[in-house]
């Protein structure tokens, strides 16, 4: 399968060296021409390395062209941070043909950006937007094309936009990651399956003081003790509680199955915790005013919750608290300068006018 993958970051890396190796046709989108000539000087592949030892990935192609790096791409993958959506859904619209799937892990509803960028464009028509609750990979650069990856994600929660789509978008997007695809109700069910908000903004908000002071701390690891997990277990009740209150239904992926050896398997398998804390590439520094733990998960993460909540009428006073530290550190109103429903074009609706928007047009 033709594969483009957007970006240069751990999630694109891993991505591009992974489905190289599975032999599909790679082809790798980055922004600066720079980067492109850097590939170039390393042959154009990924170094891989993971549990099984270490292994090159060929790309098809790297190019700083973006109507290249598309051409004929049955699947685009896009693993960038959710606050590059809507500068990235500009430079794509243009260049969407029907038949491609645009893959979001995560999203954040994404979906809706990119979707209403390609509508504007006049793209809209036979592309389907899909978008699932976290990053396949546990994973961190070492090199500028050298990925090490403690974890591959074995559950992938996905919804689709339009949901008419789902079908041939997940058959698709299996190809990429087979047999771990799972299908979500729509984009909406699957963004309040994005579990970045849960356990970062809590772990990098009751971690503060030693994020600042140290040179590195791991939030995983040292970070992660009784009191914050006890405040990541309520914030997931919250969320829980908002897709309860949509309709959606069971399994909610409770982040507390990633902690406990004795649960049903969450998104990652029972060793990922274990793999993350024991590398040390999460023992880092954490910039309080522009790491995408605070500005995406924190930020857009929490007020999309904080936003959907009020549409369904639940109340949600940890992702509340929280949004406002990380927004009074910030001297910003996250939910302002966050990813409310209206900053994706859902804003002032009704529940049913909520999920019907999120649907899209039938097939």
């Amino acid at each position: 399968m033709k594969i483009a993958i957007l970006g240069g970051g751990n999630g694109s890396l891993a991505g591009a060296g992974d489905f190289a190796l599975a032999g599909h046709d790679v082809r790798l989108w980055r922004r600066n021409p720079e980067d492109v000539a850097e590939h170039a000087k390393r042959g154009d592949t990924i170094t891989v390395r993971d549990g099984k030892g270490t292994h090159e990935g060929k790309l098809a192609l790297v190019t700083s062209d973006i109507a290249e790096a598309l051409e004929g791409a049955e699947l685009i993958l896009c693993p960038i941070p959710a606050p590059a959506h809507a500068d990235l859904a500009s430079v794509i619209a243009p260049h969407l043909k029907p038949g491609m799937v645009i893959y979001l892990p995560p999203g954040t509803l994404g979906t809706m950006i990119l979707a209403n960028a390609a509508r504007e464009a006049g793209t809209l028509e036979g592309v389907a937007f899909a978008e699932t609750g976290t990053l396949p990979w546990l994973v961190r650069k070492h090199d500028f094309s050298e990925v090490v990856i403690s974890t591959r994600a074995v559950r992938l929660p996905t919804g689709v936009y339009p949901v008419a789509d789902t079908d041939r978008a997940l058959k698709v997007i299996d190809t990429a990651f087979p047999g771990v695809i799972e299908r979500c109700e729509d984009v909406l069910s699957a963004a309040l399956m994005n579990a970045g908000a849960i356990i970062h903004a809590p772990l990098i908000m009751m971690n503060a003081a030693p994020l600042e002071h140290f040179e590195a701390w791991d939030i995983h690891n040292e970070g992660t003790q009784p009191c914050v997990r006890t405040v990541t277990d309520q914030l997931d009740a919250e969320r829980i509680a908002v897709r309860e209150a949509f309709g959606y239904g069971a399994p909610h992926f409770p982040l507390a199955d990633y902690y406990r050896d004795d649960s049903e398997m969450w998104m990652y398998d029972r060793e990922a915790r274990a793999n993350l804390t024991d590398s040390g590439d999460w023992r880092e520094k954490i910039d309080l005013h522009a790491h995408r733990y605070m500005m995406e998960d924190t930020r857009l993460g929490l007020s999309l919750i904080c936003s959907m909540a009020e549409v369904a009428g639940i109340d949600v006073p940890v992702a509340r608290a929280l949004m406002t530290l990380g927004g009074t550190i910030n001297h910003q109103d996250f939910m302002q300068t966050g990813r409310p429903l209206s900053a994706v074009g859902l804003g002032g609706l009704s529940m049913d006018e909520l999920k019907a928007k999120a649907e899209g047009p039938s097939a």
